[in-house]
């Protein structure tokens, strides 16, 4: 039982970030499949899966299209009611509903204003009157998931749960934009955003370059906080410390270098997502680890 998954740019599409982690944060299986956001055959390619329009869709096993990531989130959890995407208290359950569904439908101004990209962070970023509406919103529903449940850190709900989910795009843009918030709920950004799978999603984003870059304002940026001053680099050539690549076995045919070691990887993609995170992929770390300590 494999799904097809949908998406759209990592680094900048928010609810493609809502699809994937729906999948990969529950060990539900899944291919892949990109549409041109930026590229301009969006249209194109979102045919065969017509009524839906937007990414992410997926396509079930048996072909069903479920377009929208709140469709998307009850069906998988219908189907996978062991994964554990919603709360199993009754309780928290109402309420990760409740807040999921009021991210699907509002807060418009902090999208707008903020569009989430993934690259960097914005200095001297100031936020309308009503994005701090939304910010205040926000917490106020946060606040009450953590009544709920009694949890004061970490996943709103004690265990990670589509609720958490739904707002790690959130998340991406109060880290990316400096938002005003408590600092509790800015470790609550972060703790999201130094998940591993979050930063594999970014890693994968930065393999591509974007000419003109979209969103860009006119302000100082600083690095990304979790993984975003990478001290590996590409080289062109070997040889390599490995001889197959750490994700697929394969021989190594693209190179990066880190501390001085040079390291080997089967195509373009698996070495340009290690280059923009190392340390977001364990089996990269695994290999290296197990090599300077043999």
């Amino acid at each position: 039982m494999t799904y097809d998954l949908f998406i759209g740019d990592r680094l900048f599409s928010s609810w493609s970030m809502r699809g994937w982690l729906m999948l990969e944060k529950f060990g539900l299986p899944y291919r892949n499949h990109m549409i041109g956001l930026y590229s301009g055959t969006m249209t194109e390619d979102m045919k065969p899966l017509a009524p839906a329009r937007l990414v992410p869709a997926l396509r079930l096993p048996d072909g069903t299209v479920v377009g929208e990531s709140l469709a998307m989130a009850e069906t998988l959890a219908e189907r996978h009611p062991e994964a554990g995407l919603w709360p199993t208290d009754p309780a928290a359950r109402v309420a990760a509903r409740w807040l999921c569904a009021e991210m699907v439908a509002g807060f418009a101004s902090l999208r707008g204003e903020c569009p989430m990209q993934l690259k960097h962070c914005w200095q001297e970023f100031e936020p309308s009157h009503k994005t701090q509406a939304d910010l205040k919103r926000i917490e106020t529903l946060w606040a009450h998931a953590r009544n709920v449940f009694g949890a004061a850190s970490g996943p709103l709900f004690g265990n990670y749960s589509l609720a958490d989910v739904f707002y790690t795009p959130v998340a991406a843009r109060i880290i990316g934009y400096g938002l005003p918030v408590s600092g509790a709920n800015r470790d609550y950004c972060l703790e999201l955003l130094s998940d591993p799978t979050v930063r594999q999603w970014r890693a994968m984003g930065m393999t591509v370059d974007y000419d003109p870059f979209p969103y860009a304002l006119a302000l100082p940026s600083s690095a990304w906080p979790i993984g975003g001053q990478s001290e590996a680099h590409t080289v062109e050539g070997g040889p390599s410390v490995n001889d197959t690549c750490p994700y697929s076995s394969k021989p190594v045919t693209h190179f990066l270098e880190l501390n001085g070691q040079c390291w080997g990887f089967c195509n373009q993609f698996c070495r340009d997502k290690t280059v923009a995170d190392p340390g977001a992929w364990p089996k990269f770390t695994e290999m290296i680890t197990a090599v300077n300590h043999s």
